[in-house]
């Protein structure tokens, strides 16, 4: 039976689905639901998919006083105003009050941030990054996410918009990204920019894609980051080309931002993310090539603790950490 005390409540939001669960201050999740989200509705249909989630973990854990609310949603958002601001895998929600809408419902203070800045506070204060003061952190998947903290803290910059890793460019000249800039990480080493060139490899030199072809049924477009996986597990030469390729563009990636922020760890999530931490022999062997700093090598470069539940560890770091992060009570 859960423990009678206080817990505080991580509501991970997503493109599919919400996320709630009730975690301890050691980062324990005692508890979690998952409800469907609704995107290409109205932003009262979404955001009555968060008042359930939250909703059903109150109502079913009535043993348990919850203390604070953290939310964990996809950017850009204000974390200082609790404002959705246009999130392009959530279109239901443009300029979008969430944390006093919420507030409406539950008399609970409340906290939000983006996904990525929560995963990483919930990485720092109890996962891969515990003990370190300084913890840059990377969720590799669709797209790439980043979020840091700095002497314990996380850090948001001037107006919440600080840490955007993922849209670092590093070839000017290189395929345009989502975010209209060229060349960021995220359109070069992403799990989706994996697909895509490879997809491109097979195109160029139909022979040479001939396994990976067959592992996506023939159709070139059903090609995937966890097919190149598989494909490269089964030995295939262009598979490990593409791989290695983003190996070395994370490396270059790397190199930058321990130039910049020489933080103490480096945290890699996301599935993309585990995929490239079996290169990491190869990330550690050209980083010295890649950064001025003649201790990189030093800083270790970690697999995240927290997986799927991410989300909902993150919005829970973030009642822990209120100082840092916006409230409403």
């Amino acid at each position: 039976m859960m423990e009678m005390k206080e817990l505080v409540m991580g509501v991970d939001i997503g493109g599919t689905k919400i996320a709630a669960g009730l975690v301890n201050n050691k980062g324990e999740i005692l508890y979690s639901t998952r409800v469907p989200m609704t995107t290409l509705g109205s932003a009262e249909q979404g955001l009555a998919g968060v008042i359930e989630a939250i909703a059903t973990t109150l109502r079913e854990t009535p043993e348990v006083k919850v203390r604070a609310i953290g939310i964990s949603a996809p950017g850009p958002l204000d974390p200082h105003t609790g404002v959705v601001l246009n999130p392009p895998n959530l279109p239901c929600w443009r300029n979008f009050p969430l944390t006093a809408e919420i507030a409406k419902h539950f008399a609970l203070p409340i906290s939000i941030d983006n996904d990525a800045n929560a995963a990483a506070y919930a990485e720092a204060r109890w996962g891969a990054g515990r003990g370190h003061r300084n913890v840059f952190y990377a969720t590799i998947g669709t797209g790439i996410g980043t979020g840091l903290t700095i002497g314990g803290k996380l850090y948001n910059g001037r107006t919440g918009a600080a840490a955007e890793g993922g849209h670092m460019s590093i070839d000017y000249h290189g395929y345009r990204c989502g975010c209209g800039k060229r060349g960021c990480i995220e359109a070069l080493a992403s799990g989706t920019a994996i697909a895509r060139r490879a997809r491109e490899a097979v195109a160029a030199n139909p022979r040479a894609g001939a396994a990976l072809l067959s592992f996506a049924d023939g159709n070139a477009e059903r090609i995937t980051s966890e097919l190149v996986r598989r494909a490269w597990q089964a030995g295939d030469v262009l598979s490990t080309g593409v791989l290695e390729e983003t190996a070395f563009m994370l490396t270059v990636w790397l190199g930058n931002v321990i130039d910049v922020l020489e933080p103490d760890i480096i945290v890699i999530g996301g599935g993309a993310g585990e995929l490239m931490m079996q290169w990491l022999d190869a990330i550690r062997a050209q980083l010295p090539s890649w950064s001025i700093n003649a201790r990189c090598t030093e800083i270790p470069i970690v697999r995240a603790f927290y997986g799927a539940d991410s989300g909902i560890a993150g919005g829970a770091a973030l009642c822990e950490g209120m100082g840092n992060s916006s409230t409403q009570d």
